[in-house]
This record gives C-alpha cells, sequence and structure tokens, in this order.
C-alpha cells in the first residue's frame, strides 16, 4: 500500500510539472495561458495527464504575472539576523568621525585577471 501512495504522489508531481513546462512555454510564445492551450501542449508531447489539471491549473494561476512569478524565485526566507546591519554601523560611525579628519582618497579596485573567462 505504500507504493500505492508512492506512485499517487508520481502522477500528481508529473500533472504539476507538466502544467508548469505548458504554462511557460505558452508565456514564454506570447500564447494566452488557457486551459486549451496547456491540454494541446500535453498532449503533443505525449504525456498521460487527466484532464481537470489543466483547468485547475489556469485557475490557480488566475490573476498572477508569470513573468514576475518567475523573477520572484527565492521569495521570502531569511528573516533572522536583521539586528547585525545597524550595530555595524553603529561600532563604525565613531571611526568614520574621527577620520574625517584625514579625507584620503582611495583608488578604485582594479579587477585581476584570472587567465580564463566564463565565456570561453
Amino acid at each position: 500500500q505504500l507504493l500505492a501512495g508512492r506512485d499517487e504522489m508520481a502522477v500528481v508531481d508529473t500533472s504539476t510539472l507538466a502544467c508548469t513546462y505548458a504554462a511557460l512555454i505558452c508565456y514564454d510564445d506570447g500564447l494566452p495561458v488557457s486551459a486549451e492551450n496547456i491540454a494541446a501542449l500535453i498532449k503533443a508531447s505525449e504525456c498521460e495527464v487527466s484532464s481537470f489539471w489543466p483547468k485547475l491549473f489556469v485557475g490557480a494561476m488566475a490573476g498572477q504575472d508569470i513573468g514576475a512569478l518567475c523573477t520572484k524565485i527565492g521569495g521570502s526566507g531569511g528573516g533572522g539576523g536583521g539586528d547585525a546591519a545597524p550595530a555595524a554601523a553603529a561600532a563604525a560611525a565613531p571611526a568614520a568621525a574621527a577620520g574625517k579628519g584625514k579625507a584620503k582618497k582611495e583608488a578604485p579596485e582594479e579587477e585581476e585577471d584570472m587567465g580564463f573567462s566564463l565565456f570561453d
């Protein structure tokens, strides 16, 4: 019985992924993200998805900006540690005040050539 539950979960995951990819393809091609377009793309990919999935997915995406969702990956994590920056700024303030008399201009940092490029 445990395996049956895993198989059902795999079907749900596959259906969700198929609808997600189809919606992203529609969005990327400038087509409306509709249940019909999603169903057509899923059919063309020879995936097996229950007929209610595209409608369910479009209903869940109603009113959402897919472009904004794609750029908000990672969201709102990391709420802790917010006090470190004000504490560091408060500690640096006396040092900055002491160094005001010596307005010293530093040369800008130059990038060091590491001997390779990301695009070679």
